[in-house]
């Protein structure tokens, strides 16, 4: 039986292909043929082609060599270069220089120059996913201790993501005319879009207005203190944004461009999904959320909450509702949501719950400044404005007026510097309430009211139901206060003008 299955694995074993890595050599020749004849075709591809992408060592050594010389700005050429190479290495039966100048001499034009660095660029990629690939079955057959599946699979997808993060050639600079056209884009498509804004709408006209919509690529710092509502304007924001989608043209790639709306990304990090979905489901219905989670509801109430939420069904509002996570972690999931799914917006419930690298001596200024750091780039990265929640310090309470500023920011310094935008929510009605002049039980019972209770009272009429977003700091646009309706017992706001709340100007509340 031993001697059967001995034979069985040696016939097997013959029959096993060996298998290469991905490369092609001559490609690499033609390019390094074509940067030794004119040494323009070298800048042609420097910008994304590094000599450890070169698959034969040989190669990459010529390639490292001359590119040293021709930033040096010195020309290089087989005669040049040679003396920089081992003199004694053959090749085949060539030697060292005969080869240089066999490259010289069978050189492409360097007009495909950049084809020929691209295809070898792509096969590194291809070689450098066999390594991860391998690595992935190894250490899985062989599995350390101290790495469990979940920690193998978190830093498998890490090295994918830093692989497709380097694997990239469309950056560097771009002309100026570009950027022109592309602007001239942008206003064009603002001047066609309903409302005539460059961004995308919040569904908050008002908003709208004084912001032209949420900018791509932007840092949105959207603070407040607990009670003021800022989780329930962004959520908010998010539905409006996750409803109003309408898909446009499919692009060459075979993403789908945007033609009204978005799809949204949230990270809930202090509630769960279940919570978030509770009060848009509250803020849609018009039913009280605590009155949902009692369930304390009509039958009449109960078929609007499922009416509302086949609709929610079909929206893409997708929710991520793990606590602590990392900007890292964060940043691969909102690249692979938009690959998958396609993203327009990101939410982030709030910047003091994410958690950064935590290096050693660091502190949490540093580490939230890792974070609006991390945030804004991987805005620009997705192309994507970025709604990221943020608390504001205590200081606040201690002053007469309660009304936030920048430097109410909590580890403000950063969270400052990188947004584009900071937007604060001030609820005066929520300090109102809580002043409430104290009247004993007999004037309770009399409704007796006297002169620093109808003060307090006229003041509360003032505020009920009213919102300032203050818009503290705005790169492209001016800053200034827009005051919004807020229903609390359905966490909505609302333009003015669609309420019930008209009656109450913008003058009355100053």
């Amino acid at each position: 039986m031993n001697e059967a299955v001995r034979k069985l694995a040696e016939v097997g074993a013959a029959n096993q292909h060996y298998r290469e890595a991905p490369s092609n050599i001559e490609a690499e020749q033609a390019l390094l043929g074509a940067i030794l004849v004119n040494n323009d075709a070298f800048y042609r591809v420097s910008d994304f082609l590094k000599p450890v992408h070169l698959h034969e060592p040989l190669h990459r050594k010529i390639y490292e060599v001359a590119g040293d010389i021709i930033r040096m700005g010195k020309t290089a050429n087989p005669v040049t270069i040679k003396t920089f190479l081992p003199s004694d290495e053959k090749i085949g039966d060539m030697t060292m220089a005969q080869y240089l100048a066999r490259l010289a001499a069978e050189a492409v034009t360097i007009i495909n120059a950049e084809d020929y660095g691209r295809a070898i660029y792509d096969l590194a990629l291809r070689r450098a996913l066999i390594t991860i690939g391998e690595d992935m079955v190894n250490i899985a057959y062989d599995a350390p201790v101290d790495m469990p599946p979940q920690g193998q699979i978190e830093d498998a997808e890490r090295r994918l993501f830093e692989l497709a993060e380097t694997g990239r050639y469309d950056g560097g600079f771009q002309s100026f005319n570009d950027a022109v056209a592309a602007a001239i884009d942008m206003a064009g498509a603002a001047y066609q879009r309903d409302g005539g804004l460059s961004g995308i709408s919040t569904g908050i006209q008002t908003l709208d207005q004084k912001m032209g919509g949420l900018q791509h690529s932007d840092l949105i710092i959207l603070a407040g203190r607990p009670g003021m509502g800022k989780t329930s304007l962004a959520t908010n924001i998010a539905f409006n944004i996750a409803q109003a989608y309408q898909p446009g043209e499919v692009m060459p790639d075979g993403s789908q461009k945007t033609a009204n709306g978005g799809v949204v990304g949230f990270y809930s990090l202090e509630m769960s999904g279940e919570q978030l979905a509770t009060r848009i489901i509250s803020e849609q219905t018009e039913i009280s959320s605590s009155k949902i989670r009692r369930g304390s509801i009509t039958e009449a109430d109960f078929e609007k909450l499922v009416a509302c939420s086949q609709m929610m069904q079909k929206i893409p509002l997708y929710i991520d509702q793990t606590g602590g996570i990392s900007i890292a972690q964060m940043s691969a999931r909102a690249r692979r949501l938009k690959r998958q799914r396609g993203l327009d917006v990101l939410v982030v419930d709030y910047v003091q719950l994410m958690t950064g690298s935590k290096k050693a001596g660091e502190n949490r200024v540093q580490e939230i400044t890792e974070i609006t750091t991390g945030l804004k780039a991987l805005a620009k990265e997705l192309q994507v404005p970025i709604i990221a929640l943020s608390q504001l310090s205590r200081q606040v309470e201690n002053r007469e007026d309660k009304r936030p500023q920048l430097s109410d920011l909590r580890e403000s310094g950063s969270i400052e510097q990188d947004a584009d935008v900071v937007i604060f929510v001030y609820r005066d009605e929520y300090y109102v309430q809580n002043s409430e002049p104290r009247r004993s039980p007999d004037q309770i019972a009399s409704d007796y009211k006297d002169e620093a209770y109808l003060a307090w009272e006229e003041k509360m009429n003032r505020a009920r139901g009213m919102a300032d977003v203050i818009i503290a700091k705005q790169r492209h646009g001016p800053t200034g206060t827009v005051t919004l309706a807020f229903q609390a017992e359905f966490t909505r706001f609302s333009d003015l003008a669609d309420t019930s709340y008209l009656q109450y100007s913008h003058d009355s509340h100053e």
